[in-house]
């Protein structure tokens, strides 16, 4: 998959081929990354490429448990799961939490493809302080949305911090996964 999305045929195609190409650009920054390198916080932040590739896979899979209505973890453990997610553990590699991600997207795109009706309701979780008290619902449309907002927020400080591991940025770590050949605009990123 390129930088830009390809045409879409509808409304449910695009929302996940939007959501795909965010997912793909995330996974960009952790191309070439050695375990140890995918756990540095080069920056002021507790941010790691692999701690934002697992926090990513793991709220995707939260949201979808959330639109299929299925019970949710008491407060204190879901809280202690949520700051956990953001590190790769150091038995963690980041192979794994790759393979898991993937294993998301197609949950995702399973449940979403089951679904006849994008503004189906999907009820806000009561007690938690982050989410609205005062809306009852969003809709199915509304979580892919939030979905491509959340991944694409990440990816960006994923870049962020892959420039500072190593120099990779964006295009040419692009053009390494993607097989690009060299052009006078572009050299696909190679390890140093």
């Amino acid at each position: 998959m390129a930088g830009n999305v390809p045409p879409v045929a509808d409304e449910r195609d695009g929302l996940l081929r939007f959501l795909e190409q965010q997912r793909h650009v995330l996974k960009i920054a952790a191309h070439g990354l050695t375990d140890e390198q995918a756990r540095r916080t080069p920056t002021k932040s507790a941010l790691s490429v692999g701690g934002l590739v697992k926090h990513v896979a793991s709220t995707e899979d939260g949201w979808i448990d959330i639109l299929l209505q299925l019970p949710q973890k008491p407060f204190d453990q879901a809280m202690a799961d949520y700051q956990a997610g953001y590190r790769l553990g150091p038995e963690e590699p980041l192979e794994s939490v790759l393979k898991r991600y993937d294993e998301v997207a197609a949950r995702t795109a399973e449940v979403i493809g089951r679904i006849d009706d994008l503004g189906r309701p999907v009820p806000v979780p009561k007690g938690v302080p982050w989410y609205p008290q005062d809306v009852a619902a969003w809709s199915v449309r509304w979580v892919l949305l939030h979905l491509i907002e959340e991944t694409a927020r990440h990816a960006g400080h994923a870049d962020i911090i892959r420039e500072h591991l190593d120099g990779g940025t964006a295009i040419p770590l692009m053009a390494a996964v993607e097989g690009w050949p060299e052009t006078a605009w572009v050299k696909p990123w190679t390890p140093a």
